[in-house]
């Protein structure tokens, strides 16, 4: 019985982890996609990230996409991990836009709150 009560549970944490993962994937993409890059920079990238990448070179690199209202994510991958208290979320998709189609990957990273540590967007 127990062991049953322990599979329960972790299958309730895996679940609810890969949940907010992807609730944190959509809310980013949906400021990327309404023009609010800034504040997409400014909320969800880590800290190392933006060190690596700097806003108006992010801001830029989104812009040269051309994205608009028609762009939808659709994860085909996501896989979210725990090793010694730090969180790991990875999707991998697709951006399907109006007459285009992007492939996407996120990682998100942190010990409560997960951060972008990596984004790929590419046509």
């Amino acid at each position: 019985m127990l062991a049953v009560v322990g599979i329960l549970l972790f299958v309730n944490v895996v679940g609810n982890a890969t949940s907010k993962a992807r609730s944190l994937a959509d809310e980013f993409t949906n400021l990327v996609v309404s023009g609010q890059t800034e504040q997409a920079y400014d909320n969800y990238l880590s800290q190392p990230l933006k060190d690596e990448l700097d806003k108006q070179s992010f801001v830029d690199g989104i812009a040269s996409l051309e994205l608009d209202s028609s762009c939808k994510a659709n994860y085909n991958s996501v896989s979210v991990n725990s090793e010694n208290g730090n969180n790991k979320a990875d999707l991998a998709g697709k951006l399907q836009c109006e007459g285009k189609t992007i492939d996407l990957q996120y990682i998100f990273e942190g010990t409560n709150d997960l951060k972008m540590s990596s984004i790929r967007l590419r046509p």
